[in-house]
């Protein structure tokens, strides 16, 4: 019998277990520190519930919190809902609700697009009454935020009628439903009310305005809110202040009417339409009419205008004619003073022109003979200055004499100082004054340069 393949199972076996226990264990160990760390993040609220002890913990900040591991349950809300009536766009369950329908205090009814946001509570006690009621956000959406703000936009729509609500009504209307949401429906109670209109006046011959206006009184059966001591509205409890919960905004589509409502609104539209055709063709009939008396009128004003712009003219002429001779007779006067004047201004001139010749000839010969006075004096002036000069010449005539030849003597020196005359050393000349000839020259100055050569010859064997 072979004993070796069943040591070499038993080997295996020995090996694995350890092995499938080890991994058996971290498993354990990680399911249960997953089981015992809750992480929660922003924009939910998490309620943590101690199956062991009963307690309820809330977490409203992101963060990571330790939970009874195996023994608890958490339940997650969203901080901010929205709640959307009409909305097809929406992903969650309760944003894909039908319009709200609505009927108003005229019986009609309507369509109402109508979007809610909410705001749960930052405060655990009121998050653990919520958590206590409605156990899971599901049914916080759908049994009280889903109900209470469709009960609300319905309550508030029989506060109007149809055509009020559609004439310009949807932006009270708004306010009123997200004051009833916040803090209370309104106490109402049905009675005849009496409605105040503004309507097109009906046609009228002296109408000048096709959108005249007038106040009409209508009675109607209307949802009237009931008022307290101090004139404010008394109101029923608001299911959302107990837990908390805020509503943040309200927002209103397009809403549409019911058939006959539509209708109702639409003849009332042709009607004023027609109205306003009406009024306009009269006013048309009128405007033509004052229109063709307006022109006979300025065609009698253009006529007079006419005879008034003639007659003006007629007497524009005539007082161009005498003007034209008035200022003929002026200018002939004009110009018999002026050549009058002309004859008096040449013989002022020639007068002016002798007197002036007149007076220049005598400063000229005024001129001349203070000139020749004065050249005269001049004369005798310098011939005095000479004749003094010449006596005291002669009077010193040697001490002139000297100071002359000093004067000259000083001038030469100071000409000739460093002049210098050199005779010359050799003397050519010919005989009985006969000039030498060229040949004479050269032989002679040959004869000069032999001996200065020689001269310098003995000075060198001297020394």
């Amino acid at each position: 019998m072979d004993f070796k393949p069943q040591a070499q199972q038993a080997l295996k076996n020995k090996v694995s277990l350890p092995v499938v226990g080890g991994i058996l264990g971290a498993a354990a160990l990680f399911g249960l520190v997953n089981n015992s760390v809750l992480m929660t993040d922003a924009g939910y609220t998490y309620v943590h519930q101690n199956n062991l002890t009963g307690d309820l913990d809330v977490f409203n900040q992101p963060g990571i919190h330790f939970r009874m591991p195996f023994l608890s349950k958490i339940t997650k809300y969203d901080q901010v809902i929205t709640v959307s009536y009409g909305n097809t766009t929406g992903e969650d369950f309760y944003q894909r609700l039908p319009a709200i329908q609505v009927r108003f205090a005229d019986t009609y009814v309507g369509e109402i697009p109508v979007t809610f946001r909410f705001k749960l509570s930052q405060d655990p006690e009121s998050i653990i009454k919520m958590h206590r009621e409605f156990r899971n956000n599901s049914n916080l959406i759908d049994a009280l935020l889903v109900k209470n703000a469709r009960n609300v936009t319905v309550i508030t729509a029989t506060q109007y009628t149809g055509e009020e609500f559609f004439q310009g009504g949807l932006n009270q209307f708004k306010s009123k439903l997200g004051d009833q949401l916040r803090d209370g429906i309104y106490m109402t109670e049905r009675r005849q009310v009496e409605v105040e209109q503004i309507d097109l006046a009906p046609v009228g011959v002296n109408q000048t305005n096709s959108n005249q206006l007038q106040r009409t009184q209508q009675l109607v059966w209307k949802t009237v809110p009931m008022l307290d001591a101090q004139g404010n509205p008394k109101r029923q409890d608001n299911p959302l202040r107990q837990y908390g919960i805020a509503v943040t905004q309200v927002t209103i589509g397009d809403p549409k009417p019911e058939g006959q409502l539509d209708k109702l609104l639409t003849d009332k539209k042709r009607l004023v339409a027609d109205r306003i055709r009406a009024i306009q063709e009269q006013e048309t009939s009128k405007a033509q009419a004052e229109t063709e008396q307006l022109r006979k009128e300025i065609q009698r004003t253009r006529e007079v205008q006419d005879a008034q712009r003639n007659k003006e003219l007629a007497i524009i002429a005539q007082q161009k004619e005498v003007e034209v001779a008035r200022q003929i007779a002026e200018r002939e006067i004009v110009e018999v003073e002026k050549n009058k004047r002309l004859a008096e201004v040449d013989k002022e001139k020639e007068l002016a022109i002798a007197e002036a010749n007149l007076a220049i000839q005598k400063a000229n010969a005024l001129s001349a003979e203070y000139e020749a006075k004065a050249i005269l004096a001049k004369g005798r002036a310098e011939a005095e200055i000479l004749k003094a000069k010449y006596d005291a010449y002669g009077a010193n005539r040697d001490v002139y004499l000297a100071e002359l030849n000093r004067d000259v003597s000083t001038a030469l020196y100071n000409n000739l100082k460093n002049f210098q005359v050199e005779m010359p050393k050799n003397y050519f000349g010919g005989e009985g004054g006969k000039m030498t000839t060229n040949l004479d020259v050269i032989t002679g100055f040959g004869a000069l340069g032999i001996l200065e050569q020689n001269e310098k010859l003995a000075n060198q064997a001297k020394e």
